[in-house]
């Protein structure tokens, strides 16, 4: 049994090595859209490459995180987040000198890989070493500073790309793994859990997963061409989705195991995970190239003016989730995407010569009271849907489509909304794309409202609550982990 105390020195260690390891993930999935603008004229990139600066990143973390989990699991937690940890420095690196945008790209696709090895183990490690009775605790505090961390990012990042450049977005990433990783070896024990050492990884899984992720993306980023080998490739990218289910029922131990879904409450709330995620993840892209091609902001001013969606997450996500405790999901996860959705058409007004008291904070409080109404009902009632043996996978599973739904949106967004490979260089062409691509992600909302109307009840008593109280991520739910004895020896 795990039996390190919070209060201990080695206790401060772990806590402040995996804060570390889950802000350096956290601070690259925020602070890249404020860099987009300055990245696409330092490197003469169009909007294609973009949003494979993002989807690139989100393609391979969203493909393999669970596939991350599994691994640290059967060869120790903390030797997989160490690696994880080295490995996203390293790509980090290649990011920051990337002399075109193709290098960066693919660069950033190595993240995504670091990112699926260190974000599961953060937390991974926080559970195995823990007493039980500061676990709780440890957790709580992992989350809110991991959220302060999300919170700063654009901020820093804003700072970031009009300081010293944008390259320095990314390189501020590998003094924190120097840091991190030492910290890591020296103070965190190892652990591991005996019976994932049985039966062999899904390897094939995880492929098909990353690959059908890929084609899509790939179809949808490059439609406005029209050529065949875009139809080719979506074809091939829902081959490989159907050839995924096909080998992930078939497996005796999958990566993602369908009977999971079984439970008709947990496969509506993925639902509503996919609708919600997929608009915020739209229009945190959009948003900060809105306000700097459109508004004329600065990278700094952009990053700031975003804060409140995070500050509002932080502040009053645990008490959101005390009232679902109380009144049941249903309701928050109705009424918070249709709060979301609202902060998105007040978007409309944000134009050239743009308020920001009048015209973008409004919205970007509605659209934050939205976000903390239904972010941590979503959590309970993902957990609540499964036997508490699985809560952990199940919550992987809900983090993993979160992440899919982003990356799906920034993908298809721009090419629904009109917008041309130039359209970030034209004040004009882009705020008339953004219009309409901000009433699609409220009708995405909308939807996503209505499924959980018609689908969600209330949860059984006794069943599994979240332990990640305060969150900051506005582009992820929490992750939770396993709490059950036998993960944790």
């Amino acid at each position: 049994m795990p039996d390190v105390r919070l209060a201990s020195p080695q206790g401060k260690w772990i806590l402040l090595t995996t804060v570390l390891g889950s802000s350096m993930a956290l601070l690259d999935s925020t602070v890249v859209n404020v860099a987009l603008p300055r990245i696409g004229r330092d490197l003469g990139a169009d909007l294609a490459a973009l949003q494979w600066t993002v989807n690139a990143y989100m393609l391979t973390l969203a493909g393999l995180i669970l596939l991350g989990g599994s691994l640290g699991d059967r060869y120790g937690r903390r030797k997989v987040f160490v690696v994880g940890v080295i490995w996203f420095a390293a790509a980090s690196l290649l990011c920051g000198l990337a002399p075109n945008a193709g290098v960066l790209v693919a660069a950033r696709a190595l993240q995504g890989v670091g990112g699926a090895l260190l974000t599961p183990g953060s937390l991974a490690l926080i559970q195995a070493s823990f007493h039980p009775d500061d676990r709780g605790r440890a957790v709580g505090l992992w989350s809110g500073f991991g959220g302060i961390g999300a919170a700063v990012g654009p901020f820093v990042g804003g700072w970031l790309v009009d300081g010293p450049g944008w390259r320095w977005v990314f390189l501020l990433n590998v003094p924190l793994a120097l840091v991190c990783a030492p910290i890591a070896v020296r103070h965190v024990p190892e652990s591991a859990d005996g019976r994932s050492h049985h039966g062999r990884f899904d390897v094939l899984g995880a492929v098909l997963g990353a690959l059908a992720l890929a084609l899509v993306t790939y179809a949808l980023i490059e439609a406005r061409s029209g050529s065949l080998v875009v139809v080719v490739t979506a074809l091939a990218g829902v081959a490989a989705g159907v050839a995924f289910v096909a080998v992930e029922k078939r497996r005796p131990d999958p990566m993602m195991p369908l009977g999971i879904f079984e439970s008709r409450q947990f496969t509506a709330v993925n639902l509503v995970t996919l609708c919600v995620y997929a608009a915020f993840g739209g229009f945190f892209f959009l948003a900060a190239l809105q306000l700097q091609v459109v508004v004329g902001y600065s990278a700094l001013q952009a990053g700031t003016a975003l804060l409140p969606t995070t500050a509002l997450m932080l502040l009053f996500s645990a008490r959101s989730g005390a009232l679902a405790d109380r009144i049941g999901p249903r309701i928050p996860l109705t009424v918070g995407p249709l709060l979301s959705a609202t902060g998105m058409l007040l978007m409309l007004r944000v134009g050239p010569g743009a308020s920001y008291p009048a015209d973008v904070l409004p919205a970007l409080l509605v659209l934050g009271t939205g976000m903390v109404t239904l972010v941590a009902p979503l959590t309970a009632t993902v957990l609540g849907s499964v036997d508490a043996s699985r809560a952990g996978l199940a919550s992987g599973i809900n983090n993993a489509a979160a992440r899919a739904a982003g990356l799906i949106a920034v993908a298809a967004l721009p090419l629904v909304a009109g917008m041309g490979e130039e359209a970030y260089r034209s004040a004009s062409a882009f705020d008339d794309a953004f219009g309409r691509a901000m009433v699609v992600c409220a009708g995405v909302l909308v939807v996503g409202s209505a499924v959980a109307f018609a689908t969600v009840r209330s949860l059984p008593p006794g069943c599994r609550r979240p332990e990640c109280r305060t969150h900051g991520s506005v582009l992820t739910p929490p992750l939770e982990g396993e709490r059950a004895r036998g993960r944790l020896s």
